[in-house]
């Protein structure tokens, strides 16, 4: 499928059918989150795979959407607010990869990175996995699969139910499986409602 057909083809599944995800399958939609961008490279995306049904409906108890414990598997998709540290480093591998040469960049004056307050540093890492998250969303398109993004969940009883670090902080759920409806498309507002100004 070409790229503007899955985009067009997504929808947001809330009923899963039968049928197991392979690893192989788990891996390709991983990998499409590994090649997401990041702001500095600093690829803060982790990813935690649910797919026992145990664990699935364990999982299911921190958010009303219980239909997700029906998918074949569940990605809870994390930052790592640490990954805010090693900006220096990245920028520096990305330096020496020649991504700056024959690019204009003026680093003397304007806009310069602020530095983040602890608030400001996860949201900007969490808006960082989006992306990665979205690369999954349309590579499960791609192979014939659904998904659905679930942002309303207790946090912080996920991260305690996972016992994870204290710098990887839960942003959302995404339950993966087939598709057991053919939901139409949403509607969309109209594309000048999106457009606030052409200069």
């Amino acid at each position: 499928m070409e790229l503007s057909q899955i985009i067009a083809a997504r929808r947001s599944i809330r009923k899963f059918g039968p049928g197991d995800i392979s690893a192989d399958t788990i891996n390709l939609l991983l990998d499409a989150a590994r090649l997401a961008p990041s702001g500095s490279n600093l690829q803060p995306a982790r990813f935690i795979t649910v797919q026992s049904s145990s664990a699935k409906e364990a999982l299911a108890r921190y958010t009303s959407y219980k239909f997700i414990a029906k998918a074949g598997v569940i990605f809870v998709c994390c930052a790592d607010l640490a990954a805010i540290t090693t900006r220096d480093t990245r920028v520096g591998e990305l330096l020496q990869e020649g991504v700056f040469e024959g690019v204009e960049v003026d680093m003397s004056g304007g806009y310069t990175s602020p530095v983040m307050e602890a608030e400001a540093v996860k949201a900007y890492l969490s808006m960082n996995v989006a992306i990665a998250v979205e690369h999954i969303v349309l590579k499960a398109v791609d192979l014939g699969l659904g998904s659905c993004w679930i942002g309303g969940f207790d946090r912080e009883q996920v991260k305690k139910w996972l016992a994870l670090d204290e710098t990887i902080w839960p942003v959302a759920l995404l339950p993966v499986g087939y598709p057991g409806q053919s939901p139409k498309a949403r509607p969309r507002f109209p594309l000048d409602k999106y457009v606030l100004k052409t200069l």
